[in-house]
């Protein structure tokens, strides 16, 4: 049975040779590239516990991005995501149906590995 409902992915730039303000431009950079996507949304993960005294509506954590796709644009944008990898690592999280499925990658291997275990998970 194919999936029609919008899936959540969330990517962490976890690379511990990266620092808060490399993730984020790299965030910033796979942002801009996904809006070439057809996706339904894309944005910073916001942060539920912001710091006290913050006056901004809120801060966003260091290194994460937010996604809200249907299924069959999941290869895409993995495979977008795995040809920015060079070498850093990512967590990669799905959400589909209330069920969640987490993931490490640092190399186009382990993404198409990813590919292949997220499809599964959401029934492709």
């Amino acid at each position: 049975m194919k999936h029609t409902s919008p899936l959540k992915l969330t990517i962490a730039f976890i690379d511990p040779d990266l620092d808060d303000e490399e993730r984020d431009r790299e965030v910033q950079a796979l942002l801009t590239q996904v809006k070439d996507l057809d996706i339904i949304s894309a944005g910073r993960v916001p942060d539920p516990a912001p710091p006290e005294g913050n006056k901004s509506m809120g801060g966003v954590l260091a290194g994460m991005a937010i996604m809200e796709l249907y299924g069959p644009q999941l290869k895409n944008l993995l495979n977008l995501v795995g040809a920015r990898l060079s070498g850093k690592t990512i967590e990669l999280e799905v959400e589909a149906n209330g069920r969640r499925l987490k993931v490490k990658a640092s190399n186009q291997a382990e993404i198409e590995m990813v590919i292949r275990k997220a499809r599964e998970f959401i029934g492709e």
